[in-house]
């Protein structure tokens, strides 16, 4: 089945480039010029994944990424022309899954790659449709990528990525997962991500976890290894 990839951009020449660029990868493209067309056209018929620009009129892409995390959880991409690393972080910290610098020698190889990667993460939660895991007050339910804390679910779902990061942590309960471990799980293919990147995606799952539960603890950092899922 053809997936289809939402692609948002006020560059009409990169829109065109990169639209042919994954039509010839086999994807169907949708394509917006800016923020508040996007939203509509995305919540009338949702893509598979989604890649915005940072930058554009009638709602810029991080505002546009915070009105699609509360429609949808699917996996979104930010094209950041920003260079400085905590910029780059900034779109993982609002609820993105990953960013490709448009700047500095723009890659299309690397785009499409990024793309795959997102979508397979994707395909393995479907997959896993009989693996609910329950902890204490945790319900996942990783054919949904539904999340539940003291049978409530967040009113901000988990991106695929912090799913994937609550489910490691919580399938062995006090056990000390390391940043490098995280990664891999989180990421696989991309060795360009940095410790700070799945620091910033705890931070993220935390605050959601707390808009059910302001005395949310369960994530328990371990300063100089990683985390663990606290068990007490």
């Amino acid at each position: 089945m053809t997936q289809t990839i939402a692609l948002v951009d006020d560059d009409r020449n990169l829109l065109t480039s990169i639209s042919i660029a994954l039509e010839r990868e086999g994807f169907k493209v949708q394509t917006y010029i800016d923020g508040e067309s996007a939203l509509i056209g995305l919540t009338r018929n949702p893509p598979d994944l989604a890649i915005l620009d940072i930058k554009m009129p009638r709602m810029d892409g991080e505002e546009l990424l915070k009105k699609i995390r509360k429609k949808m959880s699917i996996p979104i991409i930010f094209l950041t022309s920003k260079d400085e690393e905590v910029d780059e972080l900034l779109g993982l910290k609002l609820g993105a899954d990953d960013f490709v610098k448009k700047s500095g020698g723009f890659s299309m190889k690397i785009l499409v790659e990024r793309i795959r990667v997102q979508l397979r993460k994707k395909t393995d939660k479907v997959e896993d449709t009989k693996n609910i895991i329950t902890h204490g007050k945790l319900k996942l339910d990783p054919s949904q990528l539904e999340c539940e804390w003291n049978g409530k679910a967040l009113p901000d779902k988990l991106t695929t990525t912090e799913f994937l990061i609550v489910k490691e942590l919580a399938k062995r309960p006090g056990v000390i997962k390391e940043r490098a471990h995280l990664m891999d799980i989180a990421y696989k293919e991309n060795t360009e991500i940095e410790d700070r990147t799945i620091d910033s995606h705890v931070k993220r799952i935390r605050k959601k976890f707390k808009k059910v539960d302001e005395k949310f603890s369960a994530i328990e950092t371990r300063y100089g290894s990683g985390y663990r899922w606290n068990v007490s």
